[in-house]
């Protein structure tokens, strides 16, 4: 959900109702890891993306199902064997979709919010979800912070919410996105529970140094890879946004500066 944050997060500062439906586990060739998402919000509206196109009209709808409902739901889609034009991945893989009702007066909207404004602004943050267990801890949250704080609850119990906590905080420290476990022996709630942890970590930086047609094709293969691209040279001329328009930002100065 946090790769559509700056979207999302726009929604939630407008005010708006929306069901966002989140990939939690995959297997085989599917087309999209944990994390991928698809929201709706009540006018039809959708962003994002959960497999690429195999199985999105099916996902919109279930969505658009859990505005009507407010009910929390995973899904599972695989491949048909019966008929190749059935609501199922022609890859052959299987993924399993969290759906999240997120209206305006929802108890989980804050934590959500909160989760969704550090990603949009580039802050260090974790989103943990619970994506098996007792249904009424379904989509339960907690958003993480690097020095292990925490907002939401994953059922009214402390203890569980710092034991899940913690397991977050190792996954965003490694900049992951994936699952965790917490056993039936530490949730307090008579069950195992699986969470889907997200992880939003700024772009690793990438300074560039001389406005040349070397670092023009430099400042493209950094921006392809995910860097966060600074070109820096001292002549204006040279050193625009015209010359260098992938660059995040244009620096006119001498390097040692």
């Amino acid at each position: 959900m946090l790769n559509i944050a700056a979207e999302l997060y726009q929604w939630v500062r407008e005010g708006r109702d929306f069901a966002v439906a989140t990939v939690v586990d995959v297997g085989g060739s599917a087309p999209r890891g944990p994390g991928a998402a698809l929201a709706v919000d009540r006018e039809g509206t959708a962003i994002g993306s959960v497999s690429g196109g195999c199985v999105e009209g099916a996902v919109y709808d279930l969505c658009v199902q859990a505005l009507q409902d407010g009910t929390v739901t995973v899904e599972r889609f695989d491949h048909s064997d019966e008929d190749a034009f059935a609501v199922g991945l022609t890859c052959g893989g299987v993924i399993e979709v969290l759906v999240t009702p997120v209206a305006a007066d929802a108890p989980h909207r804050a934590v959500l919010a909160a989760a969704l404004g550090a990603a949009a602004r580039g802050e260090p943050a974790a989103l943990a979800r619970v994506t098996r267990g007792p249904a009424d801890l379904l989509g339960k949250a907690l958003v993480v912070r690097p020095d292990g704080t925490h907002e939401g609850s994953v059922g009214g119990h402390p203890e569980l919410d710092r034991t899940a906590a913690g397991e977050s905080r190792a996954l965003l420290a490694a900049g992951r996105t994936g699952e965790f476990v917490v056993p039936e022996s530490g949730s307090r709630c008579g069950s195992a529970l699986t969470f889907l942890d997200e992880s939003s970590v700024p772009p690793p930086r990438m300074i560039v140094f001389g406005a040349v047609d070397f670092a023009a094709a430099l400042v493209r293969a950094g921006k392809f890879l995910g860097y966060h691209v600074t070109l820096c040279d001292a002549r204006p001329v040279f050193a625009t946004p015209v010359r260098f328009p992938e660059a995040d930002d244009i620096v006119v100065e001498w390097p040692h500066r």
